[in-house]
């Protein structure tokens, strides 16, 4: 065992501590051959500090596309030529959503908005949706809806909203290639005010978006400054159109090294996987993963790509002898 694995197995198997930004790098830097015994170690700190259990997620768009922000990797961007184009769901549709998303066993829905912010239409629809959802089926409901104000965060609270999410995306030092029309710092302030008004945090961010293993590392450190209640871990899938569509796609034993590294970064978050896994992974690496430090999974398909079918993803889990975790309910 090399001696960055030996130092991480005390430090964080053993006495429950995060590595940090020297240590992580150190890890993204570990040769092929030495990845197996990272996951097993990534596996090892899961299973002590958060248990064998696994939570299920779906995800659906109540507003999809026409957005004024420039992140370069989505292509729900209104600044460029990407196909997606504004769309908005009605209540029923996102009730029907909500159902077939418990139906696959999943515990929690995120309803997601394309916007900077939601404007008070936004918030309204938002309000009767989850009231509509509430009356129709028993789950979880999460938001991903931008940047919030204090009044914001504390109407989505009263709402009964159990967790928000809002990501990073890129580490502090990197973002400016990322997104130029709001700053990190933004971002930043709305998951603390998130977090102080009692909601969980949700907060992760995308790699494979041509950051150096050292921004790499600076970004799962910053998400464990941040200590969110649930870190969803996206692999850059290029779109067509956006200024990351020509980028390569990222190498899976980069990804799991990705994968392990955030574990060991945070042993008792919850590590979503998020977009782009299948595409970057593939059925084997994402069994991998999930025995490298995964403890939750987005089921179905995301926001304007198309993931693992919901049941694939149910019967791995079971292939594993993976539990679903039951999530007690907030609503």
């Amino acid at each position: 065992m090399t001696d960055i694995l030996q130092r991480a197995t005390t430090k964080v198997l053993d006495n429950g501590e995060g590595l940090s930004f020297d240590e992580l790098v150190e890890v993204l830097q570990l040769p092929d051959e030495q990845i197996p015994a990272l996951l097993e170690l990534a596996h090892a700190v899961r299973m002590k500090h958060c248990g064998p259990e696994v939570e299920v997620e779906g995800i659906i768009s109540l507003k999809t596309g026409g957005c004024p922000e420039d992140c370069h990797f989505c292509s729900q961007s209104g600044q460029f030529s990407s196909p997606v184009r504004s769309v908005w769901l009605d209540i029923p549709q996102l009730v029907k959503a909500a159902e077939e998303t418990a139906a696959t066993g999943a515990t929690e829905f995120c309803i997601v908005a394309a916007v900077r912010g939601p404007d008070e239409r936004l918030m309204s629809q938002v309000r009767d949706g989850i009231k509509a959802i509430q009356e129709a089926v028993d789950i979880n409901v999460a938001c991903s809806l931008g940047m919030l104000t204090q009044e914001q965060v504390d109407d989505l609270a009263s709402m009964g909203v159990h967790r928000y999410n809002h990501n990073l995306e890129a580490a502090r030092s990197y973002f400016t290639n990322v997104v130029t029309t709001h700053t990190w710092e933004e971002r930043w302030e709305t998951c603390e005010m998130v977090r102080e008004a009692g909601m969980e945090l949700c907060c992760g961010g995308l790699v494979g978006m041509g950051e150096s293993l050292e921004q790499r590392a600076e970004l799962a450190a910053q998400l464990a400054e941040l200590a969110p209640h649930e870190v969803p871990l996206n692999f850059l899938n290029p779109r067509p159109g956006t200024p990351f569509g020509d980028l390569p796609i990222m190498d899976s034993q980069d990804a799991l090294r990705t994968i392990a590294a955030f574990r060991l970064a945070m042993p008792r978050t919850i590590l979503r996987y998020a977009g782009g896994r299948e595409l970057t992974l593939g059925d084997l690496g994402t069994r991998d993963g999930l025995l490298g430090g995964i403890n939750a999974v987005i089921v179905g398909n995301y926001l304007t790509t198309l993931g693992r079918a919901a049941d694939a993803d149910i019967e791995l889990l079971a292939d594993l002898k993976m539990p679903i975790k039951e999530l007690a309910k907030t609503l």
